[in-house]
C-alpha cells in the first residue's frame, strides 16, 4: 500500500473516503499529523581546541597532588562540584550532564580533532564530514533564508580537515564568520569580526542591476551545468543561491549585534567568544540548525586549552571567558523558549594529565576526560561516570568517541544509523554502528 499524503487523505475524507478503510488512512493521518508536530531543533557546538582540563574545570581531585591549587564549589545539585572559576555555570547544573568519563585512543592535536568532530580516525582515502555538516544535513531546512550550518571564528589550524563537510560535498560545508583571535580579549565596538562580507550591494549598484546580473550569471551556468554536469557545479550553484537568498531576505542583519541591549551584551562578555555565544542564539532563533563557537584563547597567547605551560593561569583565564558566556547563553535561550530544543555540548579533543608538568602545566591525555552535554534532549543536573582519585583511569561507565556522538544524535532525534554515500562509492553511517547513545541522560 503507497503512503498518502495529508492533503491526500483529507480529499479521501471529503469525497466519502472513496472506498478507503478507517483502519487504512487514520494510522497515515495520526503519523503526519504527529510529524508535523516536531519541534525543529537545533544545536550549538562549544568548541574547546587543544584540549580542556577536566582536573581543573568539571572533575577535581581536591586533597590529591594531581588536584591542583582550584577549590570546588557548590552547584544547584547537591553533591556535584565544580571549579570555582565557573560560578555562573555552578547555577545552571540542573539543566547540565557531566560526562565525566570519556575515553579515547588518541593523543594526537590532529588526530584527535578529526575523530571527536567527524567520528572517525583520518584514514585512506575517505573524507569524512564534520559533525556539524553531519548534522546540519539531517535537521536542514531547504527553504532556511539562512546556511544550515554557520561556524563562528574556528580555529582549524590543528586539523583543518576536521571542519570541513568531506565527503557531503560543497553544498554542507559552513558558512565561517569571523577569524580565530585571542577570544577573551575586549573588542572595540564594531570590531568584533561576527560579521558576513560582501552581503550588501555596492553603493552603485542598484537591485534591478544585480538582478539584472545574476540573470546573466545564471544563463552563463546553464550552459556551463549542461556540458559539465557533477558535484562541484551544482554546489557553486548552491552556494551563490544561499548568498542571494540572504540578501535578498535581509537574513543578513541576524549578524548584526548593534541591537541586542546592551546588558544583555555585557552579561555574555564583551569579547570574541562571548558575542559569539551571543550570535548563536540569534542564528538559533532565526532557525539555523548548527551552530558552533570556539574559545581560542584568553589573550595570553595560549594556543587554546593546550596548557602544557602555566595551566593554572591559562585555565582560570579560560574559564573566565567562557562561564559568563555559556551561561548567560542558556539563561538567554530559556527566556525565549528555545532551550527546550536546543542541545548545547560543549567538548575539546581531549582532556590533560592529572600529572603535572615542571612547567606547571598539564599534557594531553585521552584516557580519562570530561565533556559536558546540556538543553534540549538532555536530562540535566547529573554527572555521569567518573575518573579514580588520581584521575589516571575511568572508574566507571565508559563513554568513547562513538557513544558521545551517538547520544548527541539521540537528543536531536536523528537516526544514528542514516546513511551517506562516501567518496569511495560506500556508504558509511552517520555514527560507528557498535556505538550506543547514553540513555541515562537522555530525557
Amino acid at each position: 500500500m503507497r503512503d498518502f499524503s495529508r492533503r491526500e487523505l483529507l480529499q479521501l475524507m471529503a469525497g466519502g473516503l472513496a472506498g478507503c478503510s478507517l483502519s487504512r488512512w487514520l494510522p497515515l493521518l495520526a503519523a503526519e499529523t504527529a510529524e508535523a508536530k516536531q519541534p525543529m531543533r537545533s544545536c550549538i557546538l562549544l568548541w574547546m581546541p587543544g584540549g580542556p582540563s577536566q582536573m581543573d574545570t568539571f572533575d577535581l581531585k581536591p586533597g590529591h597532588k594531581n588536584g591542583g591549587s582550584f577549590k570546588e564549589i557548590d552547584t544547584t545539585v547537591p553533591g556535584i562540584r565544580i571549579s570555582e572559576h565557573l560560578p555562573e555555570l555552578a547555577q545552571q547544573m540542573d539543566k547540565l550532564a557531566l560526562i565525566r568519563s570519556m575515553s579515547t585512543k588518541e593523543g594526537d592535536h590532529s588526530r584527535a580533532t578529526y575523530q571527536m568532530r567527524t567520528g572517525h580516525l583520518p584514514q585512506g582515502p575517505i573524507h569524512y564530514p564534520t559533525i556539524g555538516s553531519l548534522l546540519s544535513k539531517e535537521l536542514a531546512r531547504p527553504d532556511a533564508e539562512l546556511p544550515n550550518f554557520i561556524s563562528i571564528a574556528p580555529l582549524r589550524a590543528l586539523s583543518p580537515a576536521a571542519f570541513g563537510p568531506g565527503f557531503l560535498g560543497p553544498q554542507y560545508s559552513p558558512l565561517v564568520v569571523g577569524a580565530a583571535q585571542p577570544g577573551g580579549q575586549p573588542m572595540e565596538e564594531g570590531n568584533y569580526s561576527l560579521s558576513v562580507e560582501n552581503l550588501e550591494l555596492p553603493t552603485n549598484v542598484d537591485v534591478a542591476q544585480a538582478d539584472a546580473r545574476l540573470k546573466l550569471l545564471e544563463d552563463v551556468e546553464s550552459r556551463f551545468r549542461a556540458q559539465r554536469d557533477g558535484l562541484a557545479v551544482d554546489s557553486h550553484k548552491s552556494a551563490y543561491q544561499r548568498a542571494v537568498r540572504m540578501m535578498r531576505s535581509g537574513g543578513a542583519s541576524v549578524f548584526d549585534l548593534g541591537s541586542e541591549p546592551d546588558e544583555l551584551r555585557d552579561s555574555y562578555g564583551r569579547n570574541q567568544f562571548g558575542q559569539g555565544c551571543l550570535l548563536a542564539r540569534r542564528l538559533v532563533e532565526r532557525s539555523v540548525p548548527f551552530v558552533e563557537v570556539s574559545l581560542s584563547s584568553a589573550g595570553e597567547g595560549v594556543l587554546g586549552w593546550d596548557t602544557h605551560q602555566n595551566n593554572f593561569e591559562s585555565v582560570q583565564s579560560l574559564s573566565e571567558v567562557l562561564d559568563p558566556a555559556w551561561a548567560t547563553l542558556m539563561t538567554d535561550l530559556k527566556q525565549r523558549g528555545l532551550l527546550e530544543t536546543t542541545l548545547i555540548v560543549w567538548m575539546g579533543e581531549f582532556g590533560r594529565t592529572p600529572l603535572i608538568n615542571a612547567n606547571t602545566g598539564r599534557d594531553h591525555f585521552p584516557a580519562a576526560w570530561s565533556a559536558v552535554l546540556a538543553g534540549g534532549g538532555i536530562k540535566g543536573g547529573q554527572a555521569y561516570g567518573k575518573t579514580e582519585a588520581d584521575g589516571m583511569k575511568v572508574a566507571d561507565s565508559p563513554v568513547g568517541t562513538g557513544d558521545f556522538l551517538a547520544t548527541i544524535c539521540a537528543a536531536l532525534g536523528i537516526d544514528a544509523s542514516g546513511q551517506n554515500m562516501s567518496n569511495v562509492g560506500r556508504p558509511i553511517r552517520i555514527v560507528d554502528p557498535e556505538a550506543e547513545p547514553i540513555k541515562e541522560v537522555l530525557a
